[in-house]
């Protein structure tokens, strides 16, 4: 009986010792595990911190990012108002030139109205043009005596007209004596033709008693043209029509605005 007790707690000894190792190895196992799972966990942890980091600078990037975003549209609309009134003002501008350069439309028809039969003017520039043939011989740059009182007749109408008038007056800048030759000859000899011709007619003009009542040589001035601009009839050019004196008004201004008119209609 002793014996097979002896046996069977020798036995279980045995069982407890598998056990207790069997529970070591298991500890030791799990033990393992946790560390693995510990560095795994610092690991993760780790990399949350810098994911969550990142995510910071990416809200932190998008916010700078919204602000730039909401400081360009602001700018833009400021922009955008600012442009409005410039474009408001520009076709203010615009509508202001495009009355001041009527005013010459209005002068030619008032001419028109005042000259009626009388004399014959430029229906677009309100220019008086006589012929070269009638005031001077052929390539002479001296005055008939014959073409002097009719010359004087047309310039007293003309000028008369511009002068006397209370709306036009205070516009008028230039009266300009403008001679112009055909194309016969050198360019250089009827430029010189031209404008010797020119003079010709203004110093005679200017002696008028006419010219010094109405103060008119602060106004008056002369240049040749040659050929630069022919009179044609179907494209070709008409000599005789060619060969002229034009006697024109400049309104104050008139060039510029002409130019500014130019480039406001080109935007």
């Amino acid at each position: 009986m002793l014996l097979a007790a002896n046996t069977q707690q020798d036995f279980l000894n045995k069982k407890v010792i598998l056990v207790q190792n069997i529970l070591k190895d298991t500890n030791r196992t799990l033990h393992e595990k946790n560390k693995n799972l510990s560095k795994q966990l610092k690991a993760y942890q780790g990399k949350v911190i810098v994911l969550s980091n990142q995510l910071t600078d990416i809200n932190q990037s998008i916010k700078n990012k919204d602000e730039k975003v909401l400081k360009l549209l602001n700018a833009l609309d400021e922009k955008k108002t600012k442009y409005d009134a410039l474009i408001e003002k520009l076709q203010s501008q615009k509508a202001k030139i495009k009355s001041l350069t009527g005013i010459k439309l209005k002068v030619i028809a008032a001419l028109k109205e005042e000259l009626g039969d009388k004399i014959n003017i430029d229906q677009n520039s309100g220019s008086l043009r006589v012929s070269s043939n009638i005031l001077f011989d052929k390539g002479s740059d001296t005055l008939k005596d014959e073409a002097k009182i009719e010359l004087k007749k047309a310039f007293e109408d003309y000028i008369g007209a511009l002068v006397s008038n209370p709306k036009i007056k205070p516009h008028l800048d230039k009266i300009i004596i403008e001679g112009h030759t055909d194309s016969d000859g050198g360019y250089l000899y009827n430029l010189d033709l031209s404008q010797k011709r020119a003079f010709a007619v203004m110093n005679y003009l200017l002696s008028l008693d006419f010219a010094k009542e109405h103060n008119i040589k602060p106004l008056m001035i002369a240049s040749g043209r040659a050929y630069l601009d022919p009179v044609k009839v179907n494209g070709i050019e008409n000599k005789d029509a060619s060969r002229r004196i034009e006697i024109k008004f400049r309104l104050k201004n008139e060039d510029a605005m002409h130019e500014i008119e130019k480039v406001l209609d080109a935007k």
